[in-house]
Formats: structure tokens, C-alpha cells, sequence
């Protein structure tokens, strides 16, 4: 994340060149997330496509040409402040493409000669033909809210605004989706077998809201509610 007080002043340049110490720099990367949050945390960072957030006061037509060239997952936000309110407004989004996820050294947890792990795509790819048919449906649910976009990660695909909506990945062998959303748990009627608050629970995608299982299209028809209340609240 890059901020500039006023126009970008090369807000993006910035920002890349992080992103390429970053790329370098892997290992102490880990090392400071094993500090502060522990090994489990440390292992499964999503290395394959890291955002960039840019923050000015404005951008400029260029601007928003070059992230479409440059190939990376690029946001450029202009913010606004009235009195003591803050307000910030997506300029512009490119989602990237994903790299080969990298294989870590080795390490007393893990060894160089374990498998990568299995892609959110692989995964839906080998789903049977219905659910991946639901999951068709759902993507148009939450796409149909105008400015919500879609970014494929390593573990999840992730629907946002600014912050995310909503997370959702599969499960084939219980033949669901789960869909993670931005919604506080002590504000919904959850139901045993349909939704359920995640908070602590250290599940993939979004971990502090509300995690909803959809096997058909009953299901996606009940989230439908759940699903428009976190984009409205995001």
C-alpha cells in the first residue's frame, strides 16, 4: 500500500518497486509473519498474485491506462476529506494475473519435495457439472452488484468493493460452495447447517463474518439476502 498526500506523484512507481523488494525478499517476509502471527499464519501466504493499493487525492487519465499494461493486480483510490469525515473511491482496479505459486524452501514444517497445494480453479474444475453450474449462478449474484469484482486467489475466489464482499470456494466431495461474507455474526439469524460464524475459527477466505453453505439453488435463493446485506455494509 502507497499513499500520496495530493496527485499521484508516481503513487504506482512506488508502489511497484515494493512489490519487487517484496518478490525478492520472501523469506523475511515469512519470517516477520511466523513472528507476529505465528508459523500457520507464515504458511499459507498466497504469493501468486499480491495487491497493490494505491492512495492519492487523484489520479490521472494515464494513470489508469498504465495499470492495464503494467499486468499487476493494481488498485488506485482517491480519497476525499469533509470536516472529520474520510471518504475513499475505487479509481480504477486491475485484477492481475495470477503467477505459478512458488515452492518455499525447505523448512522443519514442510519439505522441498511436498506437493503445491491445489488450486480454488483445479478444484472447481473437477467439480461435478451441477455444482459447477451453481457456482455459475452465484458468480452472477454477486457480479450483478455493479461495481463488486472478481479475483481469483490460490485458496478462494474473492468478490469485493474496496474490502471484500464475499469469498467462496468448494467443496466436492460434500458437493457445496462456501461462501465467506462480510457481515457481522451477531447480526444474523444464523441457521445449523446453512451459516455459521466463523470469528477464531481460522477458516480460509474472510474470518470474521459469516460462512454460508450452498448446495442448491434453494440455498443460493436463501443467501441472497445475506449476500446484498455485505456488499450494502463493505
Amino acid at each position: 500500500m502507497e499513499y500520496k498526500r495530493s496527485r499521484d506523484q508516481n503513487v504506482t512507481n512506488q508502489a511497484l518497486s515494493y512489490l519487487s523488494w517484496l518478490h525478492d525478499h520472501h523469506h523475511e517476509f515469512e519470517s516477520l509473519v511466523k513472528e507476529e502471527l505465528g508459523s500457520e499464519a507464515a504458511e499459507v501466504i498466497d504469493w501468486s498474485n499480491p495487491r497493490l493499493v494505491c492512495i492519492a487525492g487523484d489520479f490521472t487519465h494515464h494513470d489508469t491506462v498504465a495499470i492495464e499494461m503494467i499486468g499487476r493486480r493494481i488498485d488506485l483510490v482517491s480519497y476525499r476529506v469533509f470536516d472529520d469525515v474520510l471518504t475513499l473511491h475505487l479509481v480504477a482496479s486491475v485484477s492481475g494475473t495470477a503467477a505459478p505459486a512458488r515452492r518455499r524452501a525447505v523448512s522443519a514444517s514442510r519439505s522441498s519435495n511436498a506437493p503445491l497445494p491445489k488450486s480454488v480453479q483445479q478444484y472447481f474444475d473437477e467439480s461435478p457439472q451441477d455444482l459447477q453450474d451453481l457456482y455459475a449462478d452465484l458468480d452472477e449474484v454477486l457480479l450483478s452488484h455493479g461495481d463488486v469484482q472478481k479475483e481469483p486467489q490460490l485458496h478462494y475466489i474473492v468478490y469485493r468493493r474496496i474490502k471484500n464482499v464475499a469469498t467462496a470456494r468448494v467443496q466436492p466431495r460434500n458437493r457445496m460452495l462456501v461462501v465467506n461474507l462480510k457481515l457481522d455474526p451477531d447480526a444474523v439469524e444464523l441457521e445449523e447447517g446453512f451459516s455459521r460464524d466463523v470469528r477464531g475459527l481460522g477458516c480460509l477466505g474472510i474470518k470474521d463474518g459469516v460462512e454460508v453453505r450452498i448446495r442448491s439453488r434453494e440455498d443460493l435463493a436463501r443467501a441472497a439476502g445475506l449476500i446484498q446485506r455485505s456488499v450494502e455494509e463493505s
